[in-house]
């Protein structure tokens, strides 16, 4: 049982050492997920200069954000795993749902009425271009 326990451990590091992509994750971004999936499926499976064009003409909230994010996925490719930023492109991207804050909205007659505030976690993950696949 040990035996294939180092196997399994052996076959993750193998694995991880292969691995060229690299990621980028933002927590409690103060947007709703849906305003920000809009984005995201503009930029998904775009090379990284093109994506990197799209946010900066694109005017929606979640845009800035967006381009920080894709940056620093970008800034962890060439840093930790020497790749060249024109090679990347945008294989993942997605929104979750994070903690939604409430609010209370004072109404008349004594009433209140419930404010949402909606929060995201978004995920950028960049690949290498494979060109000899073509």
């Amino acid at each position: 049982m040990a035996t294939r326990m180092r196997e399994k451990a052996a076959a993750r590091e193998e694995a991880k050492r292969n691995d060229t992509s690299s990621k980028a994750i933002a927590k409690f971004i103060r947007i709703s997920p849906y305003k920000v999936r809009q984005v995201l499926d503009v930029i998904r499976g775009k090379s990284y200069p093109e994506a990197v064009g799209i946010l900066n003409n694109t005017n929606k909230a979640a845009s800035p954000v967006l381009l920080k994010l894709l940056n620093s996925a970008a800034a962890n490719a060439e840093n930790n795993k020497g790749m060249d930023k024109n090679t990347l492109y945008v294989s993942e991207c997605f929104a979750d749902q994070g903690p939604t804050l409430k609010r209370i909205r004072p109404r008349a007659k004594g009433r209140a009425y419930r404010i949402l505030k909606r929060t995201s976690h978004i995920t950028i993950v960049l690949d290498a271009i494979d060109y000899s696949a073509e």
